[in-house]
């Protein structure tokens, strides 16, 4: 057998890594927020964008020569795009589990939905919320339930510190603050 097709280790038999825990599968937490905004996409693109662009298609089709038909091939090419999006937010739906954070309003234990600060070991603090795969916005301070950083501090306290798991090895996380939005805010 050729050497290109064989394996070979980068760790040359090296025992001190880390375990990294697996990402969890099977479950879509999602906060009604989020679940709503997805629902509202899916039905605005059923209801709304496909039609239209069904309706650009069906008249560049009837115009003839359809190999030079702009129209024509950018309106099939967008349909498709519609339909693998309609079929990955119907899917999604379907394992969502809508979860309620502010059920733990008022609590210093970090679950789904907890806005958390904390400090790393240089004594940086960061404030991050705790949302679903399919609503998490970085840009928001917020991250995925399934992040290496989410998955450390999960079920920690205030006070506690976690280890998070980095390419450059370990690093401590301390928890100063856990927020949870309060009942009826929609959140």
């Amino acid at each position: 057998m050729s050497k290109a097709f064989t394996r070979e280790s980068d760790t040359d038999g090296d025992d001190d890594e880390l375990p990294v825990a697996p990402v969890p599968t099977g479950k879509n937490y999602i906060t009604r927020g989020g679940y709503e905004r997805l629902r509202t996409e899916l039905f605005a693109l059923i209801d709304e964008e496909r039609p239209k662009i069904v309706d650009i298609v069906h008249w560049a089709a009837s115009n003839g020569d359809r190999s030079e038909n702009g129209d024509y091939l950018y309106g099939k090419k967008r349909l498709r795009e519609i339909d693998r999006r309609i079929r990955f937010l119907t899917r999604r739906l379907e394992i969502a589990e809508v979860v309620d954070p502010s059920l733990h309003h008022g609590g210093d234990q970090v679950f789904f939905g907890a806005t958390v600060s904390y400090a790393d070991d240089a004594g940086q603090e960061t404030t991050v919320t705790i949302r679903g795969v399919d609503e998490a916005d970085s840009a928001q301070g917020q991250i995925s339930w399934i992040s290496p950083v989410a998955r450390a501090l999960l079920k920690a306290r205030v006070g506690d510190v976690v280890r998070l798991v980095v390419p450059g090895g370990v690093q401590e996380l301390e928890v100063l603050a856990v927020q949870y939005p309060a009942p009826g805010s929609g959140a």
